[in-house]
């Protein structure tokens, strides 16, 4: 991810979460932050920017920051090729334990994430809007 892509991940993020959406200056915080402590990455099709995902590491631990596939994309197994990218890199850094909060809603999410080996060991009540709550998983890197 680039600046240049700035315009295309934002349409996607307020089209996916038009209550909460990342803002252009949290996205930039993230890119200021590469490779320091942020590894980004966006997936295309086509030539066009169709999702976007975001680590933050330190030391042994990680977070998934972010990760999002257009609605037009979705269920295709791009947001698995995010996080494989995103599981890839994480390990290749060293991190040994990844850690993401999730709407409790989204099921879809939640189902990629327990098939890619995250458990659930937490919840956040009221955290998305003041009235969704997010899971809090985690998985272990080995």
């Amino acid at each position: 991810m680039t600046k240049a892509d700035l315009s295309a991940v934002l349409k996607i993020e307020t089209d996916l979460f038009p209550t909460d959406a990342w803002t252009e200056a949290l996205f930039l915080g993230e890119l200021s932050e590469v490779p320091v402590s942020r590894k980004v990455a966006v997936a295309e099709f086509e030539g066009q920017v169709i999702g976007y995902v975001s680590l933050r590491f330190v030391g042994r631990q990680g977070d998934v920051n972010t990760i999002a596939i257009a609605k037009d994309f979705q269920r295709k197994g791009f947001g698995n090729h995010l996080l494989a990218w995103l599981l890839m890199t994480a390990k290749d850094l060293g991190v040994r334990e990844l850690f993401l909060d999730v709407r409790a809603d989204n099921l879809a999410a939640i189902e990629m994430y327990k098939k890619a080996g995250f458990d659930r060991i937490d919840i956040r009540r009221n955290y998305y809007d003041h009235s969704v709550d997010a899971d809090v998983m985690r998985k272990k890197l080995t």
